[in-house]
């Protein structure tokens, strides 16, 4: 015969406390004094009580779940023309273009009839299938499924691969899980599916959203500060918004690397700036920018990249072709680093003898780059833990009008400049 799970009343037994006490301390109730939150916590450890999340969520009108939203475009009806999101190379830097189909477009019922009402799997009359057939045999419908799909997992793979997003990922998990909260991930890179997003929250589905925006217009954070849900943002908005966020103090940033290449002698020094459309990028290019002028370098050779290391690489090569005397480069991030050694040692450079490289962000790249990267230091994992404490915070209703936390950069020397 299976053991009875332990209940609330076992719990208060155990803790010579009333059932009433351990129910508020359970849901998180403020008003319960610390010494005896910590009988029950206690109590709870030796009778194994697990609470009922579906009996939590009706009390507490919450499901212990935030949504960790990927952004990754900007408005749908933006259409060609607009070179923001461009890289040298000619890719995109914001994910524009990646669709997501409706969740049951294509999908088929028993009757045959495909998910959205239309008769696509359905044989006519006359023998012919409901579906339009290409030459190549397959339907309408399946072609565009299967782009669809490719489109998803191509946005989902630039996004995981820079390890940004998993620095991001790792600091909103490290603080949620104590707090036995977990966060659902959730792309958002057409007007359908950040509707998803906005209609997910309403109904429900979580408590409110951390939102990473790849793109400067991203309409996502205005779309939940019109339908008021908690939400908190990595970065400043493109366009103000009432909605809390954490960012970096990224001109300051730009000025630590180019006080520090100016400190080992560089005279003849270039950058590889992130997109120009977007504000961090903006800023740490300022910052730069302003620094050198103050010590009378009035002309920094630019190139774009897209924070890749390919970007890196094209815009380095570039920069090498138009100013061979070279001899210190700022980029913009680790990645983009990267590729400018590799694109550097291909021209024969030495790095950091003949030219001093400084990276940003200080990831895993910048310690399994060789030589080892010197970079300026954003604390993501620290900024993600923040981040979501404020959007906790926003949920219990502890904090009401929105705030910005912006911490600051810090150079990392390493062997590269």
């Amino acid at each position: 015969m299976s053991r009875q799970a332990p209940t609330l009343e076992d719990v208060a037994r155990e803790a010579g406390v009333s059932r009433a006490t351990v129910s508020r301390v359970v849901n998180g109730v403020r008003n319960v004094d610390p010494a005896i939150q910590d009988l029950v916590r206690r109590a709870i450890e030796r009778t194994g009580y697990a609470p009922n999340q579906a009996a939590r969520q009706l009390v507490t009108r919450r499901t212990t779940t935030v949504a960790l939203v990927v952004s990754g475009a900007g408005d749908g009806s933006e259409t060609g023309g607009k070179e923001d999101g461009h890289r040298r190379d000619g890719q995109r830097t914001d994910g524009e273009g990646v669709g997501r189909e409706e969740a049951n477009r294509g999908e088929v019922n028993r009757d045959g009839t495909s998910g959205d009402g239309t008769n696509r799997g359905e044989a006519n009359r006359d023998g012919t299938s409901g579906g339009e057939v290409n030459r190549d045999g397959t339907s309408g419908g399946e072609v565009n499924r299967d782009g669809a799909n490719r489109e998803q997992i191509a946005f989902a793979t630039r996004v995981f691969a820079d390890p940004f997003f998993g620095r991001v990922v790792g600091g909103v998990v490290g603080h949620l899980r104590p707090r036995s909260m977990h966060p659902v991930l959730m792309f958002a890179e057409t007007p359908e599916t950040r509707q998803e997003v906005v209609t997910y929250l309403r109904q429900g589905g979580a408590d409110g959203a951390l939102v990473v925006s790849t793109h400067p217009d991203d309409p996502l954070p205005a779309l939940l500060a019109e339908a008021r849900l908690p939400a908190v943002l990595f970065a400043r908005p493109g366009r103000p918004v009432p909605l809390s966020y954490v960012d970096l103090a990224h001109r300051e940033g730009g000025r630590l690397a180019a006080e520090h290449l100016l400190a080992r002698g560089c005279r003849r020094i270039v950058t590889v700036a992130g997109p120009l459309a977007v504000a961090a990028s903006q800023e740490r290019l300022a910052g730069f920018r302003d620094t050198l002028a103050r010590q009378g370098n009035p002309y920094v050779p630019v190139a774009e990249g897209g924070f890749t290391v390919d970007s890196g690489m094209a815009a380095m090569t570039s920069l090498i072709a138009e100013h061979p005397d070279l001899d210190g480069v700022f980029t913009a991030n680790d990645l983009m680093a990267q590729g400018a050694i590799q694109a550097l040692r291909d021209h024969g450079r030495r790095v950091p003898q003949d030219v001093a490289v400084v990276g940003f962000d200080d990831s895993s790249v910048a310690v399994t780059c060789r030589p080892r990267l010197t970079t300026v230091r954003q604390p993501v994992e620290e900024m993600a833990a923040t981040m979501s404490g404020l959007l906790d915070d926003h949920i219990r209703g502890r904090r009401r009008e929105p705030t910005s936390v912006i911490f600051d950069p810090e150079l990392v020397v390493r062997d590269s400049a």
